[in-house]
Protein backbone atom coordinates (compact mmCIF):
# COMPACT_ATOMS: atom_id res chain seq x y z
CA UNK A 1 0.00 0.00 0.00
CA UNK A 2 2.90 2.03 0.73
CA UNK A 3 4.01 2.49 -3.00
CA UNK A 4 0.37 3.30 -3.63
CA UNK A 5 0.42 6.25 -1.75
CA UNK A 6 3.81 7.72 -3.49
CA UNK A 7 2.21 7.23 -6.51
CA UNK A 8 -1.06 8.82 -5.68
CA UNK A 9 1.21 11.99 -4.18
CA UNK A 10 2.98 11.59 -7.40
CA UNK A 11 0.15 12.31 -9.21
CA UNK A 12 -0.90 14.93 -7.79
CA UNK A 13 1.90 17.01 -7.64
CA UNK A 14 2.26 16.65 -11.36
CA UNK A 15 -1.70 18.08 -12.14
CA UNK A 16 -1.33 21.08 -9.73
CA UNK A 17 1.03 22.19 -12.40
CA UNK A 18 4.81 22.50 -12.13
CA UNK A 19 6.64 23.63 -9.55
CA UNK A 20 8.85 27.16 -9.81
CA UNK A 21 12.24 26.53 -9.88
CA UNK A 22 14.14 29.08 -7.52
CA UNK A 23 16.17 31.97 -10.00
CA UNK A 24 20.07 31.26 -9.79
CA UNK A 25 22.17 33.63 -7.61
CA UNK A 26 23.87 36.27 -9.47
CA UNK A 27 27.30 35.75 -9.70
CA UNK A 28 29.26 38.07 -7.43
CA UNK A 29 30.63 41.54 -9.24
CA UNK A 30 34.14 40.99 -10.51
CA UNK A 31 35.84 44.22 -8.98
CA UNK A 32 38.33 43.76 -11.37
CA UNK A 33 36.05 44.12 -14.11
CA UNK A 34 34.16 46.92 -12.76
CA UNK A 35 37.16 49.09 -12.29
CA UNK A 36 37.95 47.79 -15.81
CA UNK A 37 35.04 49.10 -17.71
CA UNK A 38 35.05 52.39 -14.97
CA UNK A 39 38.49 53.16 -16.06
CA UNK A 40 37.72 52.89 -20.31
CA UNK A 41 34.86 55.66 -19.55
CA UNK A 42 36.31 57.58 -16.97
CA UNK A 43 40.44 56.75 -17.23
CA UNK A 44 40.89 59.61 -15.00
CA UNK A 45 38.13 59.52 -13.25
CA UNK A 46 39.94 59.37 -9.29
CA UNK A 47 42.33 61.82 -10.49
CA UNK A 48 39.65 64.64 -11.47
CA UNK A 49 37.35 63.49 -8.40
CA UNK A 50 40.45 64.81 -5.63
CA UNK A 51 41.65 67.81 -7.90
CA UNK A 52 37.68 68.72 -7.65
CA UNK A 53 37.62 67.90 -3.56
CA UNK A 54 40.36 70.51 -3.37
CA UNK A 55 38.99 73.04 -5.46
CA UNK A 56 35.98 73.21 -3.96
CA UNK A 57 38.11 73.70 -0.47
CA UNK A 58 40.07 76.58 -2.34
CA UNK A 59 36.08 77.98 -2.89
CA UNK A 60 34.87 77.49 0.39
CA UNK A 61 37.96 79.73 1.76
CA UNK A 62 37.27 82.21 -1.31
CA UNK A 63 33.63 82.87 0.34
CA UNK A 64 35.38 82.57 4.01
CA UNK A 65 38.03 85.49 2.95
CA UNK A 66 35.19 87.28 1.11
CA UNK A 67 32.88 87.38 4.36
CA UNK A 68 36.47 88.82 6.36
CA UNK A 69 36.50 91.59 3.37
CA UNK A 70 40.38 89.97 2.64
CA UNK A 71 40.07 90.64 -1.43
CA UNK A 72 43.74 89.61 -1.93
CA UNK A 73 43.14 85.99 -0.20
CA UNK A 74 40.13 85.88 -2.07
CA UNK A 75 41.57 86.31 -5.33
CA UNK A 76 44.41 84.03 -4.44
CA UNK A 77 41.69 80.91 -3.18
CA UNK A 78 40.00 81.47 -6.17
CA UNK A 79 42.67 81.67 -8.41
CA UNK A 80 43.94 77.97 -7.20
CA UNK A 81 40.87 76.50 -7.87
CA UNK A 82 40.33 77.92 -11.80
CA UNK A 83 43.92 76.47 -12.10
CA UNK A 84 42.91 73.15 -10.41
CA UNK A 85 39.47 73.01 -12.87
CA UNK A 86 41.17 74.16 -15.44
CA UNK A 87 43.50 70.60 -15.42
CA UNK A 88 40.37 69.17 -14.49
CA UNK A 89 39.02 69.95 -17.29
CA UNK A 90 41.80 68.75 -19.45
CA UNK A 91 41.54 65.01 -18.00
CA UNK A 92 37.87 65.02 -18.35
CA UNK A 93 36.26 67.38 -20.61
CA UNK A 94 32.91 66.22 -20.41
CA UNK A 95 32.94 66.15 -16.75
CA UNK A 96 29.49 68.58 -16.02
CA UNK A 97 30.28 69.16 -12.45
CA UNK A 98 33.96 70.41 -13.82
CA UNK A 99 32.43 72.54 -15.81
CA UNK A 100 30.00 74.11 -13.87
CA UNK A 101 32.56 74.91 -11.38
CA UNK A 102 34.85 76.42 -13.71
CA UNK A 103 32.71 78.57 -15.32
CA UNK A 104 31.28 79.65 -12.04
CA UNK A 105 35.20 80.00 -10.85
CA UNK A 106 36.10 82.01 -13.95
CA UNK A 107 33.45 84.31 -13.24
CA UNK A 108 33.93 84.80 -9.85
CA UNK A 109 37.44 85.74 -11.65
CA UNK A 110 36.60 88.15 -14.17
CA UNK A 111 37.01 85.60 -16.80
CA UNK A 112 33.61 86.34 -18.67
CA UNK A 113 34.45 84.68 -21.56
CA UNK A 114 35.79 81.59 -20.33
CA UNK A 115 33.01 81.38 -17.87
CA UNK A 116 30.62 81.45 -20.79
CA UNK A 117 32.68 78.70 -22.76
CA UNK A 118 32.62 76.63 -19.53
CA UNK A 119 28.78 77.11 -18.91
CA UNK A 120 27.56 76.66 -22.25
CA UNK A 121 29.22 73.78 -22.66
CA UNK A 122 27.86 72.28 -19.15
CA UNK A 123 24.46 73.10 -20.30
CA UNK A 124 24.92 71.86 -23.73
CA UNK A 125 26.34 68.43 -22.20
CA UNK A 126 23.52 68.56 -19.47
CA UNK A 127 20.49 68.91 -21.81
CA UNK A 128 17.75 72.06 -21.17
CA UNK A 129 15.40 69.25 -18.98
CA UNK A 130 18.36 68.96 -17.02
CA UNK A 131 21.05 72.45 -16.82
CA UNK A 132 21.21 73.38 -12.89
CA UNK A 133 19.93 76.48 -11.21
CA UNK A 134 23.51 76.95 -11.05
CA UNK A 135 24.63 77.06 -14.60
CA UNK A 136 21.41 78.67 -15.49
CA UNK A 137 21.05 81.41 -13.14
CA UNK A 138 24.45 82.54 -13.67
CA UNK A 139 24.49 81.95 -17.32
CA UNK A 140 21.16 84.59 -17.05
CA UNK A 141 23.25 87.14 -14.87
CA UNK A 142 26.19 87.22 -17.53
CA UNK A 143 24.12 88.03 -20.35
CA UNK A 144 22.46 90.55 -18.70
CA UNK A 145 25.41 91.93 -16.98
CA UNK A 146 26.38 91.94 -20.52
CA UNK A 147 23.45 93.68 -21.98
CA UNK A 148 21.96 90.57 -23.89
CA UNK A 149 18.98 90.70 -22.81
CA UNK A 150 16.80 87.54 -24.35
CA UNK A 151 19.54 85.38 -23.84
CA UNK A 152 19.44 86.84 -20.09
CA UNK A 153 15.59 86.21 -19.52
CA UNK A 154 15.66 82.53 -21.46
CA UNK A 155 18.54 81.30 -18.92
CA UNK A 156 16.73 82.98 -16.11
CA UNK A 157 13.09 81.63 -16.61
CA UNK A 158 14.84 78.35 -16.34
CA UNK A 159 15.66 78.58 -12.63
CA UNK A 160 12.34 77.55 -10.99
CA UNK A 161 13.45 76.97 -7.03
CA UNK A 162 11.16 78.11 -3.78
CA UNK A 163 12.59 81.73 -2.16
CA UNK A 164 14.84 79.54 0.57
CA UNK A 165 18.07 80.53 -0.53
CA UNK A 166 19.77 83.95 -1.24
CA UNK A 167 20.67 82.68 -4.80
CA UNK A 168 17.20 82.07 -5.68
CA UNK A 169 16.42 85.47 -4.46
CA UNK A 170 19.14 86.88 -6.86
CA UNK A 171 17.73 84.78 -9.71
CA UNK A 172 14.32 86.32 -9.50
CA UNK A 173 15.89 89.55 -9.08
CA UNK A 174 17.89 89.29 -12.11
CA UNK A 175 15.13 88.71 -14.23
CA UNK A 176 12.82 91.14 -13.19
CA UNK A 177 15.53 93.27 -13.86
CA UNK A 178 16.05 92.06 -17.15
CA UNK A 179 12.34 92.09 -18.11
CA UNK A 180 12.04 95.79 -16.96
CA UNK A 181 15.18 96.63 -18.80
CA UNK A 182 13.31 95.01 -22.04
CA UNK A 183 10.88 97.32 -21.52
CA UNK A 184 8.42 95.00 -19.57
CA UNK A 185 7.95 96.50 -16.22
CA UNK A 186 4.70 95.03 -15.38
CA UNK A 187 5.88 91.43 -16.04
CA UNK A 188 8.92 92.34 -13.56
CA UNK A 189 7.03 93.01 -10.78
CA UNK A 190 4.82 90.34 -11.13
CA UNK A 191 7.78 87.82 -11.07
CA UNK A 192 8.56 89.78 -7.59
CA UNK A 193 4.89 90.01 -6.35
CA UNK A 194 4.45 86.31 -7.34
CA UNK A 195 7.63 85.49 -6.03
CA UNK A 196 6.73 86.55 -2.10
CA UNK A 197 4.26 84.70 0.11
CA UNK A 198 1.00 86.03 0.36
CA UNK A 199 1.65 86.60 3.95
CA UNK A 200 4.94 87.62 5.96
CA UNK A 201 5.48 87.12 8.66
CA UNK A 202 9.06 87.25 9.32
CA UNK A 203 11.89 88.62 6.76
CA UNK A 204 13.94 85.90 5.80
CA UNK A 205 17.40 87.47 4.13
CA UNK A 206 15.39 86.23 0.50
CA UNK A 207 12.26 87.62 0.73
CA UNK A 208 13.91 90.90 2.13
CA UNK A 209 15.85 91.24 -0.95
CA UNK A 210 12.94 90.36 -3.25
CA UNK A 211 10.72 92.63 -1.46
CA UNK A 212 12.99 95.52 -1.45
CA UNK A 213 13.83 95.02 -5.53
CA UNK A 214 9.91 95.10 -5.81
CA UNK A 215 9.75 98.95 -3.69
CA UNK A 216 12.75 99.42 -6.14
CA UNK A 217 10.73 98.22 -9.32
CA UNK A 218 7.86 99.88 -8.24
CA UNK A 219 10.09 103.40 -7.75
CA UNK A 220 11.46 102.95 -11.22
CA UNK A 221 7.96 102.34 -12.19
CA UNK A 222 7.13 105.93 -10.59
CA UNK A 223 4.15 104.23 -8.37
CA UNK A 224 5.32 106.02 -6.08
CA UNK A 225 2.28 105.01 -3.29
CA UNK A 226 2.89 100.84 -4.27
CA UNK A 227 7.00 101.78 -3.30
CA UNK A 228 6.15 103.40 -0.03
CA UNK A 229 3.68 101.09 1.12
CA UNK A 230 6.05 98.20 0.65
CA UNK A 231 9.20 99.90 2.75
CA UNK A 232 6.02 100.69 5.09
CA UNK A 233 5.53 96.78 5.85
CA UNK A 234 8.94 96.11 5.33
CA UNK A 235 10.01 98.59 8.49
CA UNK A 236 6.83 98.28 10.03
CA UNK A 237 7.80 94.43 10.79
CA UNK A 238 11.64 94.83 11.06
CA UNK A 239 11.51 98.21 13.03
CA UNK A 240 14.45 99.92 13.96
CA UNK A 241 16.19 96.63 12.14
CA UNK A 242 15.32 97.35 8.88
CA UNK A 243 18.55 99.47 7.98
CA UNK A 244 21.23 96.79 9.38
CA UNK A 245 19.15 93.97 8.04
CA UNK A 246 18.98 95.40 3.89
CA UNK A 247 21.95 96.04 4.76
CA UNK A 248 23.20 92.79 5.34
CA UNK A 249 21.01 91.21 2.91
CA UNK A 250 21.81 93.33 -0.56
CA UNK A 251 25.63 92.96 0.83
CA UNK A 252 25.21 88.86 -0.50
CA UNK A 253 23.40 90.46 -3.92
CA UNK A 254 25.80 90.59 -7.31
CA UNK A 255 24.41 93.13 -8.81
CA UNK A 256 23.60 93.04 -12.40
CA UNK A 257 24.52 96.00 -13.98
CA UNK A 258 26.85 96.19 -11.87
CA UNK A 259 25.49 100.91 -11.07
CA UNK A 260 22.45 98.60 -9.95
CA UNK A 261 24.29 98.64 -6.46
CA UNK A 262 23.99 102.61 -6.42
CA UNK A 263 20.09 102.56 -7.07
CA UNK A 264 19.52 100.00 -4.54
CA UNK A 265 21.72 101.80 -1.92
CA UNK A 266 20.70 104.89 -2.76
CA UNK A 267 16.99 104.18 -2.15
CA UNK A 268 17.85 101.91 0.86
CA UNK A 269 19.44 105.54 2.57
CA UNK A 270 16.21 107.48 1.48
CA UNK A 271 14.09 105.13 3.20
CA UNK A 272 16.10 105.47 6.27
CA UNK A 273 15.92 109.50 6.02
CA UNK A 274 20.05 109.47 5.33
CA UNK A 275 19.54 112.38 2.64
CA UNK A 276 23.03 112.89 2.32
CA UNK A 277 24.19 109.61 1.91
CA UNK A 278 21.15 108.76 -0.49
CA UNK A 279 22.27 111.81 -2.62
CA UNK A 280 25.27 110.51 -2.98
CA UNK A 281 24.14 107.77 -4.05
CA UNK A 282 21.80 108.79 -6.34
CA UNK A 283 24.56 110.92 -8.29
CA UNK A 284 27.00 108.27 -8.54
CA UNK A 285 24.51 106.26 -10.55
CA UNK A 286 23.49 109.10 -12.58
CA UNK A 287 27.50 109.76 -13.96
CA UNK A 288 27.06 106.20 -15.34
CA UNK A 289 25.41 108.06 -18.53
CA UNK A 290 23.93 105.28 -20.47
CA UNK A 291 22.04 103.96 -17.09
CA UNK A 292 18.91 102.86 -17.71
CA UNK A 293 16.69 104.64 -14.76
CA UNK A 294 19.62 107.75 -14.55
CA UNK A 295 16.33 110.22 -14.49
CA UNK A 296 14.85 109.02 -11.93
CA UNK A 297 17.80 109.19 -10.14
CA UNK A 298 18.00 112.84 -11.12
CA UNK A 299 14.58 113.14 -9.73
CA UNK A 300 15.34 111.61 -6.41
CA UNK A 301 17.83 114.00 -6.09
CA UNK A 302 16.02 117.60 -7.06
CA UNK A 303 13.49 116.35 -4.46
CA UNK A 304 16.48 115.74 -1.58
CA UNK A 305 17.82 119.51 -2.81
CA UNK A 306 13.82 120.54 -2.30
CA UNK A 307 13.85 119.35 1.29
CA UNK A 308 16.89 119.56 1.91
CA UNK A 309 16.78 123.42 1.04
CA UNK A 310 13.23 123.56 2.90
CA UNK A 311 14.90 122.69 6.14
CA UNK A 312 17.93 125.03 5.88
CA UNK A 313 20.20 122.41 5.47
CA UNK A 314 22.62 123.05 2.33
CA UNK A 315 21.83 119.87 -0.60
CA UNK A 316 24.92 118.43 0.27
CA UNK A 317 25.76 118.94 3.99
CA UNK A 318 26.33 115.39 6.20
CA UNK A 319 25.84 115.19 9.52
CA UNK A 320 23.28 116.14 12.28
CA UNK A 321 19.94 116.29 12.50
CA UNK A 322 19.15 117.53 9.16
CA UNK A 323 19.91 114.49 7.32
CA UNK A 324 17.03 112.33 8.64
CA UNK A 325 14.34 115.20 7.09
CA UNK A 326 11.09 112.91 6.05
CA UNK A 327 12.02 109.44 7.38
CA UNK A 328 10.54 106.64 5.74
CA UNK A 329 9.28 108.71 2.72
CA UNK A 330 11.78 108.82 0.18
CA UNK A 331 9.65 108.81 -2.61
CA UNK A 332 10.03 112.05 -5.35
CA UNK A 333 6.64 113.55 -4.60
Amino acid sequence: MRWISIVALSLGTAASGPVAASPAPAPPADPATDTFWRDVVEPHGATVAAIVARAKNAIGKAVAAADDDSIGRRARYLGDAYGMLRYAHKLSPQNTEVLSLLGVTADDLGKTRQALDALETCARLQGPEHTGPEVAGRLGMIYLRLGKLDAAIHWLRQVQAPLATTDSAMTVVHLATALAARGEMAQAIDVLTSTLPAQINYFTDPVTIVSFALAVHYDRDEQRAAALDVIDRMSGNLQHELGPFLQRALAALRFAPAEDELYYHALLYESLGHDAEARAEWALYASVMDAPWRRRALDHITAIDARRAASGAHPTARGGAAHRVQPHHPLVP
